[in-house]
């Protein structure tokens, strides 16, 4: 199954303004990066979130985040949040606000 395009639309109005954005198609959904760095991917199902690895747990417990799991294994500063708790862009927003600020906090990778 593909990612919701309507979602992909959402998300590229939210980082409309943003330098340096970037998407690509990947896992069979659709990530948005900046300056190379992975902020924010749509799947079939749920968004894959990028922050900081700090604020993870607290995000867990006091949002509809949850850890993501790749291969069995936990992946640290990446969380997951069904497309059910994305109903609006008051919803969906700080989730690219956040993944936005992550990668944007990173060094740049340099283009080949």
């Amino acid at each position: 199954m593909a990612y919701d395009e309507d979602l992909a639309d959402r998300v590229r109005a939210l980082l409309g303004g943003e330098n340096g954005v970037t998407e690509q198609r990947m896992f069979g959904g659709l990530a948005f990066l900046l300056g190379g760095n992975m902020a924010i991917a749509i799947g079939p199902d749920d968004i894959l979130a990028r922050v900081d690895p700090d604020d993870a747990e607290a995000l867990i417990a006091s949002t509809p985040a949850e850890a993501a799991v790749m291969g069995g294994r936990r992946m640290r500063g990446w969380l997951e949040v069904r497309h059910e708790h994305l109903t609006d862009d008051g919803k969906l927003s700080p989730w690219v606000e956040r993944g936005a600020a992550y990668a944007r906090s990173l060094p740049a990778k340099k283009r080949r």
